[in-house]
């Protein structure tokens, strides 16, 4: 490795970061990360901080898990790779696959499709749900339906379905035949009401309003996160995701439930759906699979559609789509080794305790600075909205929400900002202190940003 210098000089020069604008990041050029240690993560300065992203929503289990580590050293000795394309396929994932299964049982789901990640799962989704009409006799049944504030990757298609302009506008035009409902969001909503239930109602009747424009026989399937991360942390009502399911199963619509990041503990529950009481048809995972250690994800599929692709006799049922790293053993041992880990540790219980101290931390901030315009969160995920005026609900400058995440991370915790949403998504192992920690710099920073 060269010299600090050496990487201060060319930090940002010769990369492009995603999520970032080219020309912004030279310069301003980004923290550079060197180490990490348990929940905190250390700069080349050599500041150490907490990191309350936890990586981007997936080191779950921190920086520390030495089961992950070990297992991922012991498989590149054994066996580094080998595609499971037609024909072979390696003992880890033929492990993982049984193990996943087991865990998701309570979901409904079987079967495992496995990927290099979230995009990948979701791409892999929304490919599976038209084949599955198209083996069922229903060609026609291609069109997605979604939620604005949903994110749900950057390839085309997840991108199509994306409810976010900012992951659309500069590359369209997108996948066609994509709908998007009104987010189940109390803060922002086109209803006149600041009631979720209500708001989950009226979505429902938008939904259903959608489906006899355009047709049940013409939807493949209605994919949702059961928490919406990127677009802010938006928590729907808890009548929210079943009223969508049932109005998929009236209209053989299936449910794609986006949960790269709900599972595995992250909103308190085991998955997201099973918080809301909901069995989706296809379920896309990735990041805490594997606790970040390792590019990885898998599409878990019920057994609804695993039926319907294991009966079929024709050349429709032939899944024509995969990618060289599906299936990685150096992947699946890691994922292994963090789901065991994760149950072992029991992160849900953890996440859902932590949280409810977090989400009180951060209620008496916005009691306490009129900067804060909503506070969201369900588990370990969880947002401030900040507003330049609380009556107007107009969003804070991008120099208030800079100052919030530099004083921030001066007073020792790395936070995340979108737009202007500050976002929380520590690791599930935090503990109390931990916390305090979190939310005393983010009085911090929102004392600076306030110039008090």
């Amino acid at each position: 490795m060269r010299d600090s210098n050496f990487l201060i000089e060319n930090n940002a020069r010769h990369l492009w970061h995603p999520m970032a604008h080219p020309a912004e990041m030279q310069a301003k050029p980004p923290k550079i990360i060197n180490a990490a240690e348990g929940v905190e993560v250390v700069d080349i300065h050599g500041k150490k901080v907490l990191d309350a992203v936890g990586g981007l929503w997936n080191v779950n289990l921190g920086y520390s898990c030495e089961p992950v580590k070990q297992a991922i050293r012991e498989q590149l000795d054994e066996l580094p790779y080998y595609s499971t394309f037609r024909g072979t396929t390696n003992s880890p994932l033929i492990e993982l696959s049984y193990e996943l299964a087991e865990f998701f049982k309570a979901d409904g789901l079987t079967r495992s499709f496995f990927t290099s990640g979230g995009s990948d799962s979701v791409e892999t989704a929304l490919r599976l749900a038209r084949q599955y009409h198209k083996i069922n006799g229903q060609p026609e049944r291609t069109k997605f339906v979604a939620l604005k504030k949903g994110y749900h990757g950057t390839h085309f298609g997840g991108a199509s379905v994306n409810g976010n302009a900012n992951f659309r506008r500069n590359y369209e035009p997108l996948l066609p035949g994509v709908m998007h409902l009104a987010a189940p969001y109390p803060y922002r909503n086109p209803f006149n009401t600041s009631d979720p239930a209500e708001i989950a109602a009226a979505i429902a009747r938008q939904f259903e309003d959608e489906i006899a424009f355009q047709g049940a026989d013409t939807i493949a399937a209605f994919i949702m996160e059961p928490v919406l991360g990127a677009g802010g942390v938006i928590v729907p009502h808890e009548s929210f995701m079943p009223l969508m399911r049932d109005i998929c199963d009236r209209h053989g619509i299936l449910l794609v439930a986006d949960e790269v990041i709900c599972a595995f503990g992250r909103t308190g529950a085991w998955t997201g759906s099973r918080g809301w009481g909901v069995k989706p048809d296809l379920m896309s995972t990735a990041k805490a699979i594997t606790n970040g250690y390792f590019p990885f994800g898998a599409v878990m599929i019920s057994d609804k559609v695993a039926q319907v692709f294991e009966a079929d006799k024709t050349t429709f049922g032939s899944i024509g789509h995969g990618y060289t790293y599906s299936g990685h053993p150096v992947g699946a041992a890691a994922a292994l080794a963090t789901l065991k880990e994760t149950l072992r540790l029991n992160v849900a219980a953890n996440a859902a305790a932590r949280g409810e101290e977090l989400n009180r931390g951060l209620a008496a901030l916005k009691d306490k600075h009129e900067l804060v315009g909503d506070v969201r969160g369900k588990g370990l995920m969880a947002a401030l909205e900040l507003v330049s005026d609380r009556a107007k609900k107009s969003a804070a400058s991008k120099d208030a929400v800079a100052k919030v995440y530099e004083t921030a991370y001066e007073a020792g915790v790395m936070v995340r900002t979108s737009g202007n949403n500050v976002i929380i998504s520590p690791p599930l192992v935090i503990t109390a202190a931990d916390v305090a920690r979190i939310v005393s710099a983010l009085d911090a920073g929102l004392s600076a940003a306030e110039g008090k």
